[in-house]
Parts: structure tokens; C-alpha cells; sequence
């Protein structure tokens, strides 16, 4: 199993340097892995474009970059982009979000987001590739264009798929999935399952599964839980991870959460790979400079 950990969504407010820096670091803690969220902040893509150029070996990622604000010619343009910045090492998340933010605060229609993403990836895919596209759908109209960034090569793509359509398209369509607010069960009799079958039937390989935890090492997990608990409410209203919650039987963020001492971590980290899990997203969830780097190093160690 891949060990990552994730950028730009705890709230800390970091510099383009200071971002290069912690990439850096990193790096040199042996990560394998590098994800950016897609915040009302920096564009993911752009800084880890940026990142990519800082650093030699490191895997980076977007977790997860919304489709619809973007066309997809423009996203294969920036994900070309940031795959020759980096030597090859960029991988490309994307997601439809979630309505709240898709039509209320962007006026996007949010009405069919399967059959948006399934028309978006038969785009997003051939244009990766440099292949020129030609294609009349509900939502693009493209004709006679090819993307072509000296220096990149295909770039694998990853969904954010929770539903059975969404995962069946992912698999038919992408490299795999990026999972947030998924618990080992659901990963295991769902996700997993659904997705490499999906794959299968495509004739694909065996696909990427990514899954994001809130995690920290801590000798007091249930005031750790407490915390997270406050910190991640609204991911527990927003109605695709509720679903997710709810196959989960849990009742919220807190309840799928890592958090305790390093044997806990050790084993639970042990269950997702063996559940089928291929890479471990780490958010890290602690309140204090020392508790993230004890559990950055736990990471590390890891490796």
C-alpha cells in the first residue's frame, strides 16, 4: 500500500512556499504520495504544478478537483500541464462535488451528475491521451481539438465514485477511485468490489483505490474523536457522504476516523490494504504542531 497524506484542507494558512517546503519534507520523509484539495483557495492543480518542479520523486495528486466549473478541454490542458512539471508523477482526482456548492453557489445544473461525469470522462479521456476529439453530447460540443504538452505523458484519472453508477462508469472510464468519509466496511462489501468488477468487465486492469481517513495518533482517542467530530460536522450533512455514513451504520465522520496509539493505527491502516485499498490518504486531525508531526513520522515509519 501507497502512504500520502493531504495539503490545503485543514485550514492552515501556507504560502506557495511554504507549501514547497512541506512537500519537501515530505519527500524526504519517504511519502509516497502528496494529495491537494480543492478549496476556495489555492487550484490544486497549479500548486502542485508548482510542487512538482520542487521536488524529485514524490506522487502528487488533486483530491478532488470539481468537474463542473471547469470545461474539460481546459482540465486536460492544466492536468497536461502539471504532468510535465513534475516528471510524470501527477495524477488528476475529479468529482461532481456536491449540490450545495455545484448549483446554489455556482449555478450549475446539478440535475444528472452520472450521465455529466460519464460525457465528461469520454471527453477528459481521449484528450489526456492527445488524441483529437470529436464528440455532441447533452452538456459539450467538441470538435477538431487536441491537447498537447511537451514533455507529459497520459495522466491517470480518479473519481470520486460512492454510488454504484458512479463507481460502474469510474471503472469502465478512469483509473480508479478517491474516496473521503468511506468506512473499511463499506470500502469492503461495496467500493472495492463494485469498482473491480466494473473494471473487469472493461477488460481494464485492476483499478487505483484511494482512501482518504481523518487520522492522528494520540493516547487519548476519544477526546481526538470529540474534536474531529466538531471539525468534520458538515461532511456528515452533505447527502453522498451521509449515504456513505449510513452503509457504514456509523453515525458520523468521528465514528470512521483513525485515531489512537500506533498499534491501533498500525492495524487499522493493515485492514484497508488487505480490504483492497492500493493507496492511504492520511488527513491528518490534530489541533497542535507536535501531534501532526508524531503522526506525520508514524507515517513515515511506515514506509
Amino acid at each position: 500500500m501507497r502512504i500520502g497524506t493531504m495539503l490545503g484542507a485543514d485550514g492552515v494558512n501556507r504560502t506557495p512556499a511554504d507549501l514547497v517546503k512541506m512537500a519537501q519534507r515530505l519527500e524526504a520523509l519517504n511519502f509516497d504520495n502528496l494529495w491537494m484539495a480543492q478549496m476556495m483557495s489555492y487550484d490544486a492543480i497549479g500548486a502542485l504544478s508548482i510542487i512538482g518542479h520542487a521536488t524529485q520523486r514524490i506522487g502528487l495528486g488533486t483530491a478532488v478537483v470539481p468537474t463542473y466549473p471547469r470545461h474539460p478541454t481546459a482540465l486536460a490542458q492544466q492536468a497536461l500541464t502539471a504532468a510535465a512539471a513534475s516528471n510524470n508523477r501527477f495524477s488528476l482526482g475529479i468529482g461532481v462535488s456536491h449540490k450545495i456548492v455545484i448549483e446554489s453557489m455556482l449555478g450549475f445544473s446539478y440535475a444528472k451528475p452520472a450521465s455529466h461525469m460519464r460525457e465528461y470522462l469520454e471527453l477528459l479521456g481521449p484528450l489526456l491521451r492527445g488524441d483529437a476529439v470529436q464528440h455532441d453530447g447533452d452538456e459539450y460540443h467538441v470538435h477538431g481539438v487536441a491537447v498537447s504538452v511537451p514533455g507529459a505523458k497520459r495522466v491517470p484519472v480518479l473519481v470520486a465514485a460512492l454510488g454504484p453508477v458512479m463507481l460502474k462508469l469510474t471503472g469502465e472510464l478512469a483509473d480508479g477511485t478517491i474516496t473521503w468519509m468511506v468506512g473499511p466496511k463499506t470500502m469492503e462489501k461495496h467500493i472495492v468490489p463494485t469498482l473491480a468488477a466494473a473494471a473487469k468487465g472493461a477488460g481494464k486492469p485492476a483499478p487505483i483505490v484511494v482512501g482518504g481517513f481523518p487520522i492522528v495518533l494520540t493516547n487519548k482517542p476519544d477526546e481526538a474523536r470529540e474534536m474531529i467530530a466538531k471539525q468534520l460536522t458538515i461532511y456528515g450533512q452533505l447527502p453522498s457522504y451521509r449515504a456513505m455514513l449510513d452503509r457504514e451504520g456509523v453515525k458520523g465522520p468521528a465514528d470512521i476516523a483513525l485515531a489512537g496509539d500506533e498499534n491501533y493505527l498500525r492495524g487499522a491502516i493493515d485492514r484497508l490494504h488487505n480490504i483492497g485499498v492500493t493507496d492511504f490518504n492520511a488527513a491528518i486531525a490534530a489541533n497542535d504542531a507536535v501531534t501532526t508531526d508524531r503522526t506525520l513520522e508514524f507515517l513515515a515509519s511506515l514506509k
